[in-house]
């Protein structure tokens, strides 16, 4: 299964005051709220965890059929950050999701997995053959009549469609 994410820097800081009284409380755990208060960049921290969190949410929501507003239940780690290029993992309800996140000035891109080794197996693709089921939960349909997970995610000018490959 896969998720993913990405964050349009510009429009989130015309968008969202993340430093507003109450915002990253309500966002994230107190562990998450300690990388935020220590990080070099805290405005990246705090969309690179929000990314991870939408990215992971994605593939619970598929899983669970459950839609709900729970940041605070998603609880994220890093597991290693090199410049633009974040690890890390997150834990929602007894379930492991594997995140990898691009950093850029312009955009935070957040691939999540529910099996570390699929990390290495996820492709973009161009937005086509794309259904959705009753949920709204997008399927990629292939050439073989068989339908993949495939993740969308889009935020101001940038547009992320992800799914496994499924050739390895």
């Amino acid at each position: 299964m896969i998720g993913n994410d990405v964050i349009a820097i510009l429009q989130s800081r015309q968008e969202s005051n993340w430093q507003r009284r109450g915002f990253v409380q309500k966002l994230f755990t107190p562990e998450e709220q300690l990388l935020i208060s220590r990080a070099p960049n805290p405005e990246m921290m705090v969309w690179m965890l929000w990314s991870m969190k939408e990215a992971a949410y994605k593939i619970y929501n598929r899983q669970t059929q459950i839609r709900a507003f729970i940041p605070q239940k998603l609880a994220c780690c890093v597991t290693l950050q090199d410049h633009n290029l974040v690890t890390g993992n997150v834990i929602c309800s007894g379930n492991v999701y594997y995140t990898k996140t691009t950093l850029s000035e312009d955009c935070i891109h957040t691939i999540a997995v529910n099996m570390p080794d699929n990390l290495n197996n996820v492709i973009e693709i161009e937005r086509k053959s794309i259904i959705k089921d009753k949920n709204g939960i997008p399927y990629l349909l292939t050439s073989q009549n068989k339908i993949q997970d495939v993740s969308i995610s889009h935020h101001g000018p940038f547009e992320k469609v992800v799914t496994l490959n499924n050739t390895n």
